[in-house]
């Protein structure tokens, strides 16, 4: 029955072909470090899975931010667990992506035919900044406070443009319900739909191209 559902799929969608595009795709010679677009995949799935359980109990306001992150850590089951990957998770997903792209770097496989991959890898990058910067706030503690002010402070720092950009970031002059609710939709929203589109882009052009063998050095004769 299983084989006779996959030919009726298989016949309309052709799903043997992309499994086979994807997973059976023949890769040159590669060493631990090609894995780590893997790993960046992998953390990526992990922080949005925690982000969606975490905005079920998640409060975005000044009165109540705290103490729902309090709430999910010390009262929801397992809560703890979430919040932690979700925390670290989005330490490891910085690092892991900026260890790939000095990987693509080291490795010249920014180059010929794979500049738009590069393109979209390094959009990727400022975006899984984003998300740390955003994100850092949402707890709304002393700590979360002042290096948000620190932080948006260096947006305002460019003469002309400097306060319009301040304005904007923090939605007014200083920190306040309105940049928490500010971040919060971008964190949620925007970083989220702009990362899932690129990564979508970055995944095909990596299959559709695939990856660079690791350089070798001429023996000279």
């Amino acid at each position: 029955m299983a084989t006779n559902l996959g030919n009726w799929l298989d016949e309309r969608i052709a799903w043997r072909q992309i499994w086979q595009a994807i997973f059976l795709r023949k890769i040159p010679k590669i060493n631990w470090l090609y894995t780590l677009g893997s790993a960046s995949l992998f953390v990526m799935v992990n922080q949005i899975v925690t982000g969606i359980l975490l905005t079920i109990y998640y409060v975005p306001t000044p009165d109540h931010a705290y103490d729902s992150v309090q709430y999910i850590t010390t009262q929801i089951p397992a809560g703890w667990l979430i919040r932690g990957l979700h925390h670290w998770g989005a330490s490891a997903m910085v690092i892991l992506v900026v260890l790939h792209m000095v990987r693509v770097i080291i490795y010249g496989s920014y180059k010929f035919p794979r500049e738009v991959t590069w393109f979209t890898g390094v959009i990727l990058l400022l975006v899984t900044i984003g998300f740390g910067f955003t994100g850092y706030l949402l707890p709304w503690d002393q700590k979360a406070y002042w290096a948000t002010t620190v932080g948006t402070s260096i947006a305002g720092a460019p003469p002309l443009i400097g306060d319009t950009i301040l304005r904007i970031v923090r939605g007014g002059e200083d920190l306040s319900a309105i940049t928490l609710a500010r971040f919060y939709g971008v964190h949620v929203w925007v970083l989220p739909i702009t990362l899932l589109f690129l990564v979508v882009i970055h995944m095909y052009l990596v299959i559709r191209i695939g990856i660079s063998a690791v350089p070798r050095r001429e023996e000279s004769s």
